[in-house]
């Protein structure tokens, strides 16, 4: 992977190298090859030197050698005539190894003998192995004499060729089976990474089914222990993610149903409640219409019943304009401060539901936290409340919000109890408190529904910003 300098512009990516490009077994097979020829370097390295060592060892050895068995074979023949005792040790010295001898008679005529075999390695060293070698060639001439007289020379020269020979057919030894050797690690290394990395492979691949929003993708454990983990997080990310998605697909359908819910129940009630309000402005409207028209003067006495009738349906009708709004979308939020908004509130549960007694204690809760958190804080005691009365037909509903603050922050907690029916062992969560939930934690918090013994105790913790509440708090009390 490569990272883009410090000094680039932002918005600026490197290219991937083309090392970054290759696949990971390809990668790691370089690197082996690499390390191969390295040591393979290495080992040359080493050969030449003790090979340089080795011959020139060799060479003194040899030389030493001759210059005994040239000693002895004159020693021994210093009766025998000088032409005679020349051609023995021709003869003697005839193939030696490492060394050459040239019998030289006292004129400094070599001495004739026959033409030896020439003796050939196997593996013949090339030239430039023979020079990085090859020790510096040494001559060392050595009289022949009999009985105080020079009958002859015996010149020792040296000659390291038969030992680089050996060296080098050592050394090609050596390579083929070391390469024969690397080339099975190779592919066993090949295969063995194949293996290795075939879970990755099989990892990028659900990876790509999880791009492609397919979340049903799998992993099968594999034998090595770190890819298994990864395979046993990969499966917990892919299941968590269909949970997910099931989950907002329900949300979905539930915030489609809630719409549609809430758009029939506002069409009924401008049907049950609007519709005989302007039915009736209607007919009052067409009786007085009727007594302006009358030749005979209007009895003032029904037109004014008829206004008063009409001045009572006009309230009515903004009463329920009045409830609908709020429904939809309650007014004072933003222009009153919260607690104003939420003792409102519960007055009107008061006026609506007058077998039920209910109380709110506001004291620690600030003028406002931002308009969603208002919204929220105030559609759960709403909703809450609501499912007190209609579910749990509870006689007494206390509700209570205020400010905490910990070590984790600043956040409001709001409680909401009723001595109601309590939560049936069967109950199902609605569509008004997953909504609830929903509300609570898109804004981070947590909402629980617990038992009260008596009744249900809703609890909600929403954190929220101080600087935020500093600039909200400037709302005018009502």
């Amino acid at each position: 992977m490569t990272t883009a300098p410090a000094s680039s512009p932002p918005g600026w990516t490197a290219r991937p190298t083309v090392w970054a490009r290759w696949p990971t077994r390809t990668r790691m097979i370089v690197l082996v090859l690499a390390i191969d020829l390295l040591a393979a370097l290495l080992s040359c390295g080493v050969i030449v030197l003790n090979a340089r060592s080795a011959v020139e060892v060799e060479m003194k050895a040899a030389l030493a050698n001759v210059e005994l068995l040239v000693s002895d074979t004159i020693d021994l023949a210093q009766t025998a005539p000088p032409d005679t005792l020349l051609q023995t040790l021709r003869l003697r010295v005839q193939g030696l190894r490492h060394v050459r001898v040239a019998v030289l008679d006292a004129s400094g005529t070599p001495v004739p003998a026959p033409s030896p075999r020439p003796h050939r390695h196997a593996y013949e060293a090339p030239p430039w192995f023979v020079a990085l070698i090859a020790p510096e060639a040494r001559q060392h001439d050595l009289p022949i004499e009999v009985q105080g007289r020079r009958i002859g020379t015996a010149r020792i020269t040296t000659q390291p060729r038969d030992e680089i020979d050996e060296v080098w057919g050592y050394a090609v030894f050596l390579s083929l089976a070391s390469l024969f050797v690397s080339l099975g690690l190779l592919a066993a290394l090949y295969v063995a990474f194949g293996r290795v990395l075939a879970p990755l492979t099989q990892l990028a691949e659900g990876l790509t089914q999880l791009e492609r929003q397919d979340y049903t993708a799998r992993l099968a454990p594999p034998a090595s222990r770190e890819l298994a983990v990864i395979a046993a997080r990969f499966n917990s990310v892919a299941q968590a993610l269909a949970e997910t998605r099931a989950a907002n697909r329900r949300l979905n359908r539930q915030l489609l149903s809630a719409q549609d819910d809430e758009r029939r129940a506002t069409a009924l009630e401008l049907h049950d409640e609007f519709g005989p309000c302007l039915f009736a402005l209607e007919a009052n409207a067409a009786s007085v219409v009727r007594m302006a028209k009358a030749e005979s003067e209007p009895d003032r006495t029904k037109l004014a019943q008829r206004a008063g009738e009409i001045s009572a349906i006009v309230g009515q009708v903004q009463t329920l304009n009045r409830d609908l709004l709020n429904r939809l979308r309650p007014h004072a939020l933003g222009q009153v401060p919260l607690p104003d908004c939420l003792v409102l509130l519960l007055r009107d549960f008061t006026r609506r539901h007058s077998g039920t007694t209910f109380t709110g204690t506001f004291d620690g809760l600030g003028a406002g936290y931002g308009d969603v958190t208002d919204l929220t804080v105030f559609r759960c005691i709403q909703e809450s409340m609501t499912n007190a009365v209609r579910h749990g037909r509870a006689r007494n509903v206390t509700v209570e919000a205020r400010e905490a603050h910990d070590e984790t922050g600043a956040h409001l907690t709001v409680s909401i109890r009723d001595d109601g029916g309590g939560i049936a062992p069967d109950h199902r969560i609605g569509l008004g408190l997953s909504g609830m939930r929903e509300r609570v934690e898109a804004l981070g918090g947590t909402l629980t529904l617990d038992n009260g013994s008596p009744g249900t105790v809703v609890r909600i913790r929403i954190p929220f910003d101080l600087e935020r509440h500093e600039d909200t708090s400037a709302i005018p009390p009502a």
